[in-house]
């Protein structure tokens, strides 16, 4: 295969795609979405067997428990991830919404309309529902979607992309609007990353090392997600039971996600109080606690922290302890160590929760509740294409309004500019 003939030509098909899509209503994109949705339930045994494939592979290759849990199609995620779909389809189409418009005084009716973004590519890892609900998204928001998954999930990925593909069957619109790159080879990659005449955005999600890559090879614009090193804070003036209660359905609910607790921070007037039935749960569940010295102090026997934990990802049953002085140093540490994705605090005093608020520069900030609520279809917007740490154009859950732009609509009677 001449994976750069290959890339090339995928590209070129999404972008003349794209053309059709874009200007396709609801009544042509919500049916087949629909169409889709089914597919993948009628389809729940062979897609089972494909993950099977994956699954002894990653078992095989050493891969840990939070990525083989990723990467697992059980009954229920095959039937979240039609839901999924279905949600989608019930949404309202972001395509075509006036956003703004007002009439100049020469008479010019100006309006800013929102518009598809044109072709999307989404590199992925080990995830496999990602690639329908990416989809699916792209779909509904009128984008054609090239993706590209981790080779820990080949097999369920192209068998969900042939699921997805047979759908277009009963529709006038080509199937070529979704696209996967059915090869492993990384020198698929740069010619994705460079195709500017097709490709519009690259969203990559996965590891540092995709995503930096993806950064240093891109000619594309990316919207990007670095690390999820998402932090509570633990205020003197917290209910306690709520705070072991956030605490560890921030570490434990499913540690291998980004929105994943990896560092405690707690006010040191709550540090003996609160530290050791911290130490006493968190352990229960399988957590290995690691500690700056003051920590240590009050829980002897832990590991001590060493700088890089204070930068780490763990995607694991791991959690980093540090105990600071107030709230002004808890968010001096997150805005210095964290990732900008999703960080809490733990308060009864509204003043610090203001604090902590305005003070954080994260896409998600909490008061009194767990990060791992920073997810397109807990905020209410369905399912995500995944979590922008930028700050221009998305920032936070991307959903079916941030896979779109917008142009300016202008309607005149005539109306010629005449020198100032």
């Amino acid at each position: 295969m001449d994976i750069k003939e290959y890339i090339r030509d995928v590209t070129k098909k999404a972008r003349h795609a794209s053309r059709d899509l874009a200007v396709a209503t609801s009544d042509v994109k919500n049916p087949l979405l629909l169409r889709m949705s089914d597919n993948l339930l009628d389809g729940a045994g062979e897609l089972q067997d494909a993950n099977a494939a994956d699954l002894r592979a990653g078992r095989e290759s050493g891969l840990s428990a939070a990525m083989l849990d990723r990467l697992e199609l059980t009954d229920a995620r095959i039937k979240n991830m039609a839901g999924s779909l279905r949600d989608i389809a019930g949404l309202k189409d972001p395509v075509g919404a006036i956003i703004d418009g007002w009439t100049l005084p020469n008479g010019l009716r100006l309006r800013r309309v929102s518009t598809p973004l044109g072709v999307v590519c989404i590199i992925y890892e080990s995830r496999p529902d990602v690639t329908a609900e990416a989809a699916a998204l792209c779909i509904k928001s009128g984008n054609a979607v090239i993706l590209r998954g981790g080779k820990e999930a080949i097999h369920s990925n192209i068998a969900i992309y042939q699921l997805l593909r047979n759908a277009f069957s009963e529709t006038a619109l080509s199937a070529d609007c979704i696209q996967l790159i059915e090869t492993t080879d990384r020198a698929a990659v740069p010619p994705l990353l460079t195709a500017e005449d097709c490709v519009d955005v690259v969203i990559p999600r996965g590891g540092k090392g995709l995503i930096r890559h993806v950064m240093d090879t891109a000619t594309v614009p990316v919207i990007k997600h670095y690390d999820g090193i998402c932090h509570t804070f633990v205020d003197a003036e917290c209910d306690i039971p709520m705070a072991l209660e956030i605490c560890e359905n921030a570490k434990c609910q499913r540690p291998g996600t980004c929105n994943a607790m990896e560092t405690l921070l707690v006010h040191e007037q709550i540090a003996e109080e609160f530290l050791p039935p911290l130490k006493r749960l968190l352990e229960d569940r399988g957590v290995e606690l690691r500690g700056c010295p003051n920590t240590v102090q009050w829980l002897p026997g832990i590991k001590e922290a060493r700088p890089e934990d204070w930068r780490t990802e763990y995607l694991d049953l791991i959690l980093a302890v540090r105990v600071v002085k107030d709230v002004r140093e808890a968010i001096e540490h997150i805005n210095t160590f964290g990732s900008a994705h999703s960080d809490a605090i733990i308060t009864r005093n509204l003043a610090s929760a203001d604090i902590f608020q305005t003070g954080v520069d994260s896409a998600a900030v909490y008061v009194n509740a767990s990060t791992r609520f920073t997810d397109g279809g807990q905020f209410g917007l369905g399912a995500e294409i995944g979590i922008s740490t930028n700050k221009l154009h998305a920032r936070g859950p991307m959903a079916l309004k941030e896979l779109t732009t917008y142009k300016w609509l202008i309607n005149g009677q005539g109306q010629l500019r005449t020198p100032a």
